[in-house]
């Protein structure tokens, strides 16, 4: 089968593009919960967050700019979160609650391949652009099928694990150490998911602009 050339764009570029938009939806809310958290205290920690989560739909709405998938998702869950985190007054269930939704999350990612519709390919081109004839080679097709069923596992992974720390952190009563050890865990597993993901990235539009060339 024969495809038309294409013109891929650089890595650089394509990170570029994303970085601003990850640190907005999902770094900036984390950074926000902590410091609040440090300095206010938990409730208002959970003010913040959902005050940053929804100002950031409000700002993209008022200039009539498309607003990310993942930020629609973050926004019904940070409500979800903290307001059963209020209802229970403890902290425990506003970390286990994402925790449990990624689970079902992970699900969802499975399904996608088996429907030959990989999450991770929509999430993608939330944040950067892909020409139509590369998201139609075979090629990236494979690669985002691939890719999406590695973070399957890897949000699996990270939920399960965020949960059995909650509930022991909780026992021992040590938000600050759950915070630590879960951050520098799903940190550590997310991190090298990460990495391969870009290397696989380059390596396949590398092989597609070979094929071309």
């Amino acid at each position: 089968m024969n495809h038309p050339p294409v013109t891929l764009p650089r890595l650089t570029a394509l990170a570029r593009q994303a970085a601003p938009k990850l640190l907005e939806s999902v770094v900036a809310p984390l950074a926000v919960f902590y410091l609040a958290m440090v300095v206010l205290g938990f409730q208002w920690a959970l003010v913040a967050t959902v005050a940053w989560v929804y100002l950031g739909v409000a700002w993209r709405l008022v200039r009539r700019v498309k607003v990310p998938a993942t930020m629609w998702l973050a926004s019904f869950a940070i409500t979800i979160r903290a307001l059963v985190s209020f209802w229970t007054g403890t902290w425990m269930w506003f970390f286990i609650q994402p925790e449990m939704g990624t689970i079902c999350i992970s699900m969802a990612f499975l399904a996608s391949v088996r429907l030959n519709k990989p999450i991770v390919q929509k999430l993608t081109l939330d944040y950067i652009h892909l020409p139509s004839a590369v998201l139609k080679h075979e090629r990236i097709r494979r690669f985002f099928a691939r890719i999406t069923l590695l973070w399957a596992f890897v949000l699996l992974m990270n939920s399960t694990l965020s949960i059995a720390l909650a509930v022991y952190e909780y026992l021992a009563g040590s938000l600050g150490w759950y915070m630590v050890l879960r951050t520098s865990a799903v940190a550590v597993i997310s991190g090298c998911a990460i990495a391969f993901s870009i290397v696989a990235f380059k390596r396949v539009l590398h092989r597609l602009h070979v094929a071309h060339v």
